[in-house]
């Protein structure tokens, strides 16, 4: 591992989570459904009723936190 990719994972493990979360422009389901304040089972229905769009990436759901901030915003669920 070179200093700069060690000095990076040293700067997030000492930040708090939410400031790491504000960084992160894709979440996986579970940082996802903590950002959102729900269940891993709440995000999923939401997915399956069409409310959030996620992306498919090497077997894993990944959403986009922009489209979370509409989410919360308009207050649909």
């Amino acid at each position: 591992m070179s200093k700069v990719e060690n000095a990076t994972d040293q700067e997030v493990s000492n930040q708090p989570e939410e400031v790491v979360l504000d960084r992160l422009t894709w979440l996986d389901s579970h940082e996802a459904a903590e950002y959102l304040r729900k269940t891993a089972n709440a995000l999923r229905i939401m997915t399956y009723r069409g409310y959030v769009k996620p992306r498919k990436f090497r077997r894993r759901l990944y959403f986009r936190r922009i489209e979370l901030d509409r989410l919360l915003e308009s207050s649909v669920f």
